[in-house]
């Protein structure tokens, strides 16, 4: 599935304009980039993914990826990717998610937000920019509506909300990239706006969705600061000099840069692979799962090995503050663990595999998608 070329245009415009490195940089100190929030909102590429009939864009799939992933590539740092996914996973929930930056919670699987009596309960460990926002999608769980306990494990019986931040109790922490990454605690906290879990979706897992767009989501900005990884390092070898002609004259680290190349392409491929497999087949479909889990281990890979060579083509210049290279290899970093590592990807592939006819299996499954 291609994106639109004109949704790309847009976002890669505002994002040359408003996010240069001093940018990026400020927001770490703690200065909100507004012009940037602001020309991102006005232009209704953050409302990608809301249906037209709840006040947003209604655009494929591809679109939202797009957008996320040039977002990456320029280091954006505002919470775009979870504003996003909020307004995907509240739009499709009937809701109309209200305006500025969102995110959502939780992002750890094991953690549980339970409602109850009308309000909701629970704990919400590093969840992206929630200090940043006004309002929060959350998933939660129903305590008084699940049918067995099967249903509560396999993530039926979920419903979504949207509430206020200042209604929740949060600790402040930071990610590896130094965005914001905070516990929030609801201790009975009523939601503005809900809907409850429907009787008649049988086998409907929000959660399951909710990790699958989020793991491609991740997969799409690593994609995208790998892509810019590759292109600093190739202008920094061909300006800089040693011994009378540029590094990039040099066997060892033209090596160095084609590997780099290999693995930004690995990770592109795959990512591309499993958004249209997405978009083909579905949520549910086994097709599905296989792309998307192969993009979040083989991006997550790409992520550690691409920003290992990136640093060592550019030498200590790459670890300076002024020098953008690091603003991107951080956030690599941190985004290969969230929505699950690829080692927890990689185990419930073999998982997987092994319940559905082992290795006899497995050419045959990859072929599929």
């Amino acid at each position: 599935m291609k994106s639109d070329p004109l949704i790309i245009e847009s976002t890669e415009r505002i994002l040359a304009d408003l996010c240069d490195p001093m940018t990026v940089n400020a927001a770490e100190d703690g200065q909100w980039p507004k012009a940037l929030w602001d020309a991102l909102e006005e232009s209704g590429l953050l409302g990608a993914w809301i249906p037209e009939d709840l006040g947003g864009v209604g655009a494929d799939l591809a679109d939202g990826f797009a957008i996320a992933r040039r977002a990456a590539a320029h280091a954006a740092p505002i919470p775009i990717g979870e504003t996003l996914l909020a307004g995907w996973l509240v739009g499709n929930a009937g809701l109309s998610p209200p305006p500025g930056p969102s995110s959502l919670l939780p992002i750890d699987p094991a953690d549980r937000i339970v409602f109850k009596d009308g309000a909701l309960e629970g704990c919400a460990k590093r969840v992206p920019f929630a200090r940043s926002c006004e309002h929060l999608a959350v998933l939660f769980e129903c305590a008084n509506a699940h049918p067995s306990a099967d249903d509560a494990a396999n993530g039926l019986g979920t419903g979504v909300a949207i509430i206020e931040r200042k209604a929740c109790t949060i600790d402040h922490g930071n990610s590896l990239a130094g965005e914001p990454q905070d516990t929030l605690t609801l201790d009975r906290v009523r939601p503005i706006a809900h809907t409850l879990p429907d009787p008649d979706s049988q086998g409907e897992n929000r959660a399951e969705r909710m990790l699958w767009m989020g793991a491609l989501l991740r997969s799409a900005q690593m994609a995208g600061a790998l892509e810019s990884c590759l292109q600093q390092s190739l202008e920094y070898a061909a300006e800089r000099r040693q011994f009378g002609r540029p590094i990039a004259k040099f066997q060892a680290v033209q090596h160095n840069l084609a590997m780099l190349a290999g693995e930004v392409a690995a990770a592109s491929v795959s990512t591309d692979a499993a958004i249209d497999a997405l978009a083909r087949h579905g949520f549910g479909d086994e097709r599905a799962f296989l792309a998307i889990a192969a993009a979040k281990i083989r991006t997550g890979q790409a992520a550690g090995a691409g920003a290992a060579i990136a640093h060592q083509v550019h030498g200590a210049m790459g670890f300076t503050r002024e020098y953008s290279l690091q603003q991107r290899t951080r956030r690599l970093w941190a985004w290969r663990d969230e929505f699950h590592p690829e080692s927890a990807w990689a185990i419930e592939l073999g998982r997987h595999i092994a319940r559905t006819g082992g290795g006899e299996r497995v050419w045959e499954a990859i072929t599929a998608v």
